[in-house]
């Protein structure tokens, strides 16, 4: 950390984590900056997990955290759930890679199918990056046409087509993100989030392919959509003859059995998944209607077959994660139970912060918990409630990077593991999780002022 202030912070947090700063050391000489993605870094080192059940890991210290990444979103059913671990067990004996169709992709598919509607057909990818790759492929080939719309703030992976605008600053920059071409911004309209207005301007002035919209909001709801909203999309899209794309790689099976479209009754075009999908194992899908996939078909109608390829598509270990996954997933419990943990927790938080006068707020929709440090805007009204009245312009911003990092330490001296400014519940965290969490939150808070890093 680059201030000199914490300290107290970072010299606990090398007492308590040394074989993660030994390990780190070997990994600069590896990784840039020492990571393998850009999330997981952290001043002044990561800590190294060695193993994880339920809602809980061990690092390499056996230092025991409460985890809130649940594995960047996929581990809906927390971390090694008997289902899913007797699923892979068994098939990885039979076979792992046989470049061949095998049953347990049928079986996958057969679930996806039954879970969301909309999924009339359906391909498997290795990622939700390539979903959504793929969609704009789709798209592109049946309309005949070049643009996308999309939201600002969303996030679909980070393929060069959908990367820019994906993060803040939201302002006049342009949006200029290194290693993308100009001439992608050629086929690229970005509009506003939450708003039908500009979206429907937008529509009649490109005449885009495709909209795009990422579940809940702005990157697993940042800035939250409503809906509403979503409804009024669908419409929007269908009188205007332009194909609409729900990405629910993060809310595929997390907010609902049937996905955000379930919970907002509306049937997107086409759907792109990922994370829980695959059971925690790499996997990623688009499914939709069968007329836009057929394109994917040989000898289709249209006479323009697209391209795919995929070493991994449907791998047996993944399709048995996937389907052991979705099976438990159906029952709708796995939500529920995130979901309500979830409420629990922002409420919990939301405590602390007025006890400790620190001006954070906590909120968030689902099993989502987002955390805006010196909030200032107006006050908290119940647990649907949107900061800041939903600007988008000042909810999604990047937070102080030493605060930052202080932060995630301070939680890791105290046994939680939170993603940045943001966490998310499992159907395996407890009451007594979130009671820790609380808890630990409010020592945390208490290491931070004394510190020097945040004022009560």
């Amino acid at each position: 950390m680059s201030r000199v202030a914490a300290q107290q912070v970072e010299s606990r947090f090398r007492e308590k984590f040394p074989s993660s700063a030994s390990l780190y050391e070997r990994a600069i000489e590896l990784f840039p900056s020492g990571v393998t993605h850009d999330s997981r870094f952290l001043k002044p080192f990561p800590v190294y997990v060695d193993q994880a059940v339920g809602s809980h890991k061990t690092d390499r210290d056996g230092n025991d955290l409460i985890d809130y990444w649940v594995g960047h979103g996929a581990l809906l059913l927390g971390h090694s759930h008997p289902a899913v671990v007797e699923a892979v067990q068994q098939q990885v004996g039979r076979s792992t890679h046989p470049g061949a169709c095998h049953e347990l992709e049928l079986e996958w598919g057969e679930r996806v199918q039954q879970l969301v509607p909309s999924a009339e057909r359906m391909r498997f990818t290795n990622s939700g990056t390539e979903a959504t790759l793929m969609a704009l492929r789709v798209t592109r080939i049946v309309t005949g046409r070049t643009k996308v719309l999309k939201f600002a703030g969303h996030f679909h992976g980070w393929h060069d087509q959908l990367i820019p605008a994906a993060s803040p600053p939201h302002d006049d920059s342009g949006y200029a993100t290194p290693g993308v071409t100009e001439g992608v911004f050629g086929d690229l309209v970005i509009v506003p989030p939450n708003d039908l207005e500009a979206a429907a301007a937008a529509i009649q002035e490109h005449r885009p392919a495709c909209v795009i919209h990422e579940g809940n909001g702005a990157r697993w709801g940042v800035v939250p959509a409503r809906a509403e909203f979503l409804q009024g999309l669908r419409q929007l899209t269908a009188d205007n003859d332009t194909l609409l794309i729900l990405d629910e790689v993060i809310t595929g099976f997390r907010v609902h059995p049937g996905g955000f479209q379930a919970h907002c009754d509306i049937v997107p075009d086409m759907t792109t998944m990922a994370k829980v999908l695959a059971g925690g194992l790499p996997g990623g899908c688009l499914a939709g209607r069968a007329d836009l996939l057929d394109v994917l078909a040989f000898g289709n109608p249209l006479g323009k077959k697209m391209k795919h390829p995929g070493t991994f598509n449907a791998n047996p270990l993944s399709a048995a994660a996937g389907r052991a996954a979705l099976e438990v997933v159906a029952t709708g419990e796995p939500s529920r139970i995130a979901s309500e943990r979830a409420a629990a927790l922002r409420q919990g938080l939301n405590e602390v912060f007025a006890a400790r006068g620190v001006g954070w707020v906590a909120y968030g929709d689902f099993s989502a918990i987002k955390i805006i440090p010196g909030y200032d805007g107006p006050a908290r009204d119940g647990d649907d409630w949107i900061p800041h009245d939903g600007d988008y312009r000042r909810l999604d911003v990047k937070f102080d990077d030493d605060l930052g990092h202080a932060f995630r330490c301070a939680l890791l001296l105290q046994g939680v593991d939170w993603m940045g400014w943001a966490g998310s519940t499992s159907a395996a965290h407890t009451d007594e999780d979130v009671d820790a969490t609380v808890d630990a939150f409010a020592r945390a808070i208490d290491l931070l002022v004394a510190d020097g890093m945040i004022a009560e």
